[in-house]
């Protein structure tokens, strides 16, 4: 937006006054003065003055041709884009302004309590000024340039001059396929000269939501120089939010204290008794004392709204001591020394592979492959692609018996045998109890290295494998629960189970009167 030369409390007394205010953007969305929303809280509700908060104020400020914001709940940027792009909208000709929420009902409740409301409380000579030639349950069209604002839960013809994206990680997390229609066909319909805001608290460590936005963190961590295709990161934690405070008496634990000491040394910045209240208080309340929900919806850091609970999770304490023994670092592919590789082959799931080279004493894993819907030639070419010296391809059990596979019935060892690829091919042999696979696993990880690159997504699927929640009984079961982790963690398992070290050669004497003494590797 334009920088304002207009201050946003001036009241035009004139008409020459309030022409010349209207040709102000800055003025027209933060003077009260043109745009009413609806607001709820406490008191009831009502329709009230838009005036931008502290956090809306900071968006305004910073925006760039593409925006993602990571965020505390209910701090109003949906309201602010609605404001935005109705104002664009109705001051600009031949516009198509967007928004894409999470699923229909959200969708008219943003239309209908929003960019609706907003317009049917304009000035009376501002709306007769610009009247509107359709007037849909979804849709704005102004008759007086040809300009529109659109609500729904996809969009993908034509341009989109201004784009926002409601609780995108809610999207990825329920709608998977939604998500890819967005990035595939919804943001590029925006134009480089135009704006697109993807908004969203998280929703776990996957996703498109999450990958973009670790993408833009990097950018913004690195001061990179950003391009128009690049996005920038914005994060707006709880605390700087003054309405996040509670008087009182609250009881603060022990635990609570470390936690807040801990935020303080990563945000450089003292969270007075007031807003330590309210944190405590929300999260019990609100989320049960649940403090991965607490992440979520009202981070403290960036890195902390992605962050996973450990509770429940099998490898939390293994993967921690890998990292701070330095096992999780810079691991190079040994040129010669043979690659063995660690399966996981689901009928109508992903495949999960593991790389493995055996250095001395250690376990070193070099890189991670997984896909979806892949047929077995994909995974061949990724691996044949690595030109090296292949030792013991591991696979599951389930890899003995038959399936369809793409036209007709066959072991999925039946079928990787005939790939070409090189090395010998082996069967782990099933675990009666899946526990005591995992527990094989934890036996085996303080001699595991890992190359944090190659590996990055195989990591965050042990750190994400968990055990399933008993809802009756109220406690975790001993049992893991199956979900994208599980694919990587149950081919990670056929290492602890089936990996054997390869014998040394053997050297056998000869007679006196044969060849010289020879190796022969068994």
């Amino acid at each position: 937006m334009a920088a304002n030369s207009i201050p946003h409390d001036f009241v035009p007394k004139t008409g020459a006054d309030f022409v010349k205010c209207l040709a102000d953007p800055m003025w027209r969305v933060c003077s009260g003065r043109l745009y009413k929303i609806m607001v709820k809280d406490g008191d009831g509700e009502g329709v009230v003055p838009f005036v931008p908060n502290r956090a809306q104020r900071r968006l305004i400020a910073n925006l760039w041709h593409r925006n993602i914001i990571l965020k505390a709940r209910q701090l109003g940027f949906t309201t602010l884009v609605a404001i935005l792009w109705l104002d664009h909208a109705l001051f600009n000709a031949d516009q198509r302004c967007g928004i894409i929420a999470q699923d229909r009902e959200a969708a008219e409740v943003i239309f209908r309590d929003k960019v609706k409301l907003a317009y049917d409380n304009l000035p009376d000579q501002l709306r007769e000024a610009f009247p509107l030639a359709r007037d849909s349950a979804s849709e704005l069209l102004f008759a007086h340039n040809n300009s529109s604002v659109r609500v729904a839960t996809s969009m993908r013809s034509g341009t989109i001059h201004r784009l926002h994206i409601s609780e995108f990680g809610k999207i990825c997390a329920k709608f998977p396929d939604k998500a890819r229609e967005v990035v595939t066909g919804s943001l590029p319909a925006v134009p480089l000269d135009g704006i697109a805001i993807i908004e969203s608290t998280a929703e776990g460590q996957e996703g498109e939501f999450y990958k973009m936005t670790r993408r833009a963190e990097g950018l913004d961590e690195q001061g990179a120089q950003l391009n128009e295709r690049d996005y920038r990161f914005h994060f707006f934690p709880w605390w700087q939010e003054d309405k996040y405070r509670i008087k009182g008496n609250v009881v603060i634990s022990g635990p609570d204290e470390e936690y807040f000491e801990r935020v303080e040394g990563e945000i450089g910045r003292h969270l007075d008794q007031e807003q330590r209240n309210w944190y405590v208080a929300t999260r019990d309340a609100d989320f049960g004392g649940d403090p991965e929900k607490m992440w979520q919806e009202y981070p403290s850091t960036s890195k902390e709204a992605f962050q996973v609970s450990t509770e429940g999770t099998y490898f939390a304490n293994q993967l921690a001591a890998a990292r701070k023994s330095g096992r999780i670092t810079v691991v190079p592919y040994v040129d010669g020394v043979p690659v063995n590789t660690f399966w996981d082959i689901g009928n109508s799931d992903g495949t999960a592979i593991w790389l493995h080279q055996k250095i001395g004493m250690q376990h070193r894993f070099i890189r991670f492959v997984e896909g979806w819907g892949e047929p077995y030639s994909y995974y061949i070419r990724k691996l044949q692609a690595m030109e090296c010296v292949w030792g013991t391809h591991y696979l599951p059990h389930d890899a003995a018996h038959e399936r369809q596979l793409l036209d007709r019935v066959g072991t999925p060892q039946q079928e990787l045998r005939k790939s070409g690829l090189g090395g010998k091919w082996e069967i782990v042999p099933r675990v009666n109890d899946v526990t005591h696979g995992i527990q094989l696993v934890r036996g085996m990880f303080s001699q595991c290295w890992f190359d944090e690159s190659g590996c990055k997504e195989g990591l965050v699927h042990l750190a994400g494998y968990k055990k399933a929640w008993n809802k009756q009984q109220g406690c975790w079961s001993s049992h893991p629960v199956h979900n994208e982790h599980s694919e990587a963690a149950d081919s990670f398992r056929q290492f602890a189970q089936g990996y054997k070290t390869p014998e040394p050669p053997r050297r056998i004497i000869q007679p006196d009167y044969g060849p010289r003494d020879m190796e022969i590797g068994l």
